[in-house]
């Protein structure tokens, strides 16, 4: 791949298979419930699925080559841990090069254990760096309520708790 356009405008190379493609893809994403260390990875990869390129195929594979050779990593949820609820977000600014639009990144912690993770791309085109973090910050602070509420169901109030 071009280390300065990554992922190309049109892609380069010959077209690929595409059941193949969408069916590494599809096996990648299933992974992802238990290694948010590549969902990034996949969704970029994700979003070239209708003209699967020779360089989004090599790609996909250095994905499959990465964990193969790291099985050790995953998730892990100790016994003991703090009852601390801590969500963090990221975006970037214009990520897509095709539709300059960021991706939303966060990931949610319940004491030392990641409950819940996503990456998505944002429906809107934010016109500045400020604008995409906010964006991302403000679909954490949704999801964070909506963890809140489900935890308040089983009888834990965090609203009361010392910060």
């Amino acid at each position: 791949m071009d280390k300065e356009n990554p992922w190309g405008k049109d892609g380069t190379g010959k077209d690929e298979d595409l059941h193949l493609y969408r069916s590494m893809i599809g096996s990648l994403m299933y992974l992802t419930a238990s290694r948010p260390d590549i969902m990034f990875a996949i969704c970029a990869c994700a979003r070239h699925q209708v003209i699967p390129k020779e360089c989004y195929l090599h790609t996909v594979k250095r994905i499959f080559r990465y964990l193969k050779g790291h099985p050790e990593l995953g998730l892990w949820y100790p016994k003991e841990s703090p009852f601390d609820l801590v969500a963090y977000s990221d975006s970037d600014y214009s990520g897509a090069t095709q539709d300059r639009k960021s991706t939303t990144r966060g990931c949610h912690f319940l004491g030392r254990r990641l409950i819940l993770w996503q990456c998505k791309k944002q429906t809107i085109m934010a016109t500045s760096t400020t604008e995409a973090e906010y964006v991302a910050a403000a679909s954490d602070c949704g999801q964070v309520m909506w963890i809140q509420n489900e935890l308040l169901d089983y009888g834990y109030n965090f609203m009361n708790t010392k910060t």
